[in-house]
Parts: structure tokens; sequence; C-alpha cells
């Protein structure tokens, strides 16, 4: 008797997880969090000091048979210090609205569950204010481009209504800055940002 009620306790319990893992469900809600960015540096010219931004904004998911979409539009800030020589010359600070759109994957139940995910992420520049100085004596000029793609990946923990994400966004779009008043270079974008979730559905 014990065995058959072990048994279909068992059944029971699964045949609830699966459901909740095939059965379509549709969440919104809020997010607010902090990131790092730096810059790449492929000429050995200039080096970067990650600085702390912030992020905030909405999200929306859609998950059937334990993947999902999740869409998402949030205000960016992005900070960073330019230093030549470990010499700083200036710092740059870009604002955005930033539109991931993430394909994954969900495993868990009862309201606690651990997620995966990847997609491309499109960024509208809004403000960009480059503050450099001229430490060394020389020009130093930064162009963020009004419109930026990058890829990012995570990974992220739901805790019933609410959710924490980590994930790495590396920039594909190449930006410019002038050193010397002469000389061009190209440079990345990458950030990790560390969000709290809300799900108000």
């Amino acid at each position: 008797m014990k065995k058959l009620l072990l048994t279909l306790s068992l059944f029971a319990a699964f045949t609830t997880i699966s459901k909740a893992q095939l059965l379509p469900k549709v969440q919104f809600g809020a997010k607010a969090g902090v990131n790092l960015s730096s810059l790449s540096n492929n000429n050995g010219t200039f080096s970067s000091d990650n600085r702390a931004g912030y992020l905030a904004g909405f999200w929306a998911r859609f998950g059937a048979i334990g993947f999902n979409f999740q869409p998402e539009l949030y205000i960016t800030s992005k900070n960073v210090d330019i230093n030549n020589s470990n010499v700083k010359i200036g710092s740059a600070k870009f604002t955005s609205i930033d539109v991931p759109l993430l394909l994954g994957g969900k495993v868990g139940a009862f309201g606690l569950g651990g997620r995966f995910y990847a997609g491309p992420l499109l960024s509208f520049a809004i403000n960009k204010d480059n503050n450099f100085g001229t430490a060394v004596s020389q020009a130093t000029a930064f162009r963020y481009k009004d419109s930026n793609f990058a890829l990012t990946a995570g990974a992220g923990v739901d805790i019933r209504k609410f959710s924490i994400d980590l994930r790495y966004e590396a920039g594909l779009t190449k930006q410019e800055y002038t050193y010397d008043g002469s000389t061009n270079y190209k440079t990345r974008v990458s950030l990790f940002n560390l969000s709290l979730g809300y799900a108000f559905l």
C-alpha cells in the first residue's frame, strides 16, 4: 500500500510539473539593475576602466513546452573611463533605450525555477555625454553611434514573482574615437549587468 501511495504521489508531482512546462504562459513585469561597461582594446593605445551604470524598464515572457521568448524594453546608462599609459584622459557616458529579444529555456516548477537565454539586442542612443580631459594635452573625441547592435546571453533564477538575472552583452557595432586630432581607432562597448525583476502577471 505504501509503495502504491508513493508511486501515485510521484506520478501526480510529475504530471503537475509537466503541465507547468507544457501549457502556454504569458508574464509581464518590471526590472531594474546595475551594469559594468568596458571598451575593447585591440590596438594597445588605450585601456578602459569599468564604471557602474544602471538600467530600468519592462519585460514580457511567452513560454510553452519548456522554452520561452522574452522581449524587453529598458533605459540604460553606460559609463567608462579611458586611460592612456595608466593616466586617465577622460570619461564617457551613454544613455540609451535597449531592446533585447531573448530565446531560452526554463526548468523548475512550484514558483521556483532557473532560466538560460541568448539573443540579439538593439540599442538606440538618446544621450551622449563625452567628457574628455586634456591630461596628455592632446585632442580626444569619442563618437557613440545612434543605433547599435549587440549579442547578449545569460541566466536567471525565478522565486515566485521575483527574478534575478545576470547577463553579458557583447557589442557588435564598432564605435570610433579620435586621438591626437587625427588618428581614428575602433572599439566595441561590452558589459555585464545584474538585475532584479518582478512579475505583475
